[in-house]
């Protein structure tokens, strides 16, 4: 689409303006737009709906709920930060966690440590502040920090114009250019209005928040992964869910071209009904994948602790718990949170490799580092998109 072509041209969601600058950008309208309800979206809500319904009561039911949490969160962290091209696994962020030397770049880790960081950091902050541009602010600020992209204003919206293409291009070359500096606000306070407005069904409502959140694109960097998280804080915020179980960057980064591609139909033709169908879609099938591998998590994690049994049993099962959280585990850091001597620990650590919970993966003969390889490939095994 030349830029030419695109002079003053209006879509059924926006508008694209030549600037004074002589680019095109797009003027998104605001929420809501008006919505046909299909057959076939009012199927994928209730099924979306049911599914999230179940993961909402499994995660009521968990005894200790933080422990499936904390690997889940670090999950979503990895594959979201992996959409933008951070290559840190999420063996390799827990490892470094537990304690573990690891061979990646420090900058990768902090990157996928820092949105592990900015969520936690939602989460909390929803107990006083609602979903706003504060918020959004805030959280980009703790995402941003000390990494790559630091330069781009932590916290503070842009003030200069964005945009989106292959690397390296120009703006002239880009294939979407997001409003300009000077009508930022203006789409930012309606967005944050729209955020406020709960006459939509909440799987519905996040889906539109997510779009123009993206299409307004109100940082220099970092919008992807402000706007995915956005998505589990306004589930929990709405009450959808007791507790961020649920996450869709595996489900965008599986389906990327599916993800981008919606954007665009909907700003060039107004197809919400196919971003919404890809988004339910999304949701119930991360719904599945998350009730899927925390029923297995919890399984092998009682199997584990019932078949303990001597004197070092009830340590050993503590551990096990820990491991839920963390696959792996040193000696020193599993005697710090369990608040045992270390011999004790060690003792459970010796009673849980002969019992095939753990392996020691390192060849120090300090600093040594155990890994309960089945929970972590429970977590890191791909999902179905």
């Amino acid at each position: 689409m030349s830029a030419v072509a695109a002079k003053g041209r209006q879509t059924p969601t926006g508008k694209w303006a030549r600037t004074l600058e002589g680019y095109v950008a797009f003027l998104p309208n605001a929420l809501p737009p008006p919505l046909e309800w299909t057959p076939q979206i009012v199927n994928a809500l209730a099924s979306a709906s049911t599914l999230v319904g179940r993961l909402a009561g499994e995660g009521r039911r968990l005894p200790n709920p933080h422990v499936l949490i904390r690997p889940f969160v670090r999950r979503e962290a990895v594959l979201s930060s992996r959409i933008e091209g951070t290559q840190a696994t999420l063996g390799e962020l827990l490892a470094a966690e537990a304690g573990a030397t690891v061979e990646r770049s420090p900058d990768d880790l902090r990157e996928v440590g820092n949105y592990v960081t900015a969520l936690e950091f939602g989460i909390q902050r929803l107990n006083t502040l609602p979903l706003s541009l504060r918020l959004v602010r805030e959280l980009h600020e703790k995402l941003m920090r000390g990494v790559r992209g630091a330069h781009a204003t932590p916290g503070e919206f842009r003030r200069s114009q964005n945009w989106i293409g292959r690397p390296g291009c120009t703006l002239a070359e880009a294939s979407f250019v997001p409003p300009p500096p000077d009508a930022l606000l203006e789409h930012l306070g309606a967005w944050e209005q729209f955020l406020h407005d709960q006459s939509l069904p909440p799987l519905v409502h996040a889906a539109l928040a997510h779009y123009q959140f993206e299409t307004v694109h109100p940082f220099l960097d970092g919008n992807g992964r402000v706007g995915r998280l956005l998505i589990t804080l306004q589930l929990c915020q709405r009450e959808v869910l007791p507790m961020p179980l649920l996450y869709l960057s595996a489900f965008f980064e599986a389906t990327r071209q599916d993800y981008y591609r919606g954007f665009t139909e909907v700003r060039e033709h107004g197809d919400w009904a196919g971003w919404l169908l890809y988004f339910l879609n999304g949701v119930a099938r991360q719904s599945e994948d998350a009730l899927n591998r925390s029923e297995r998590i919890n399984s092998l994690l009682t199997r584990w602790r019932e078949s303990l049994s001597g004197s070092s049993a009830q340590t050993a099962r503590e551990l096990v718990n820990l491991l839920g959280g963390n696959p792996f585990t040193t000696a020193r850091s599993a005697q710090e949170k369990l608040k045992v001597a270390y011999n004790t620990v060690v003792r459970a650590i010796g009673q849980l490799e002969v019992a095939g919970v753990v392996k020691e993966i390192s060849e120090a003969k300090r600093h040594r580092v155990w890994c309960a390889k089945a929970l972590l490939d429970i977590l890191e095994e791909a999902g179905s998109a």
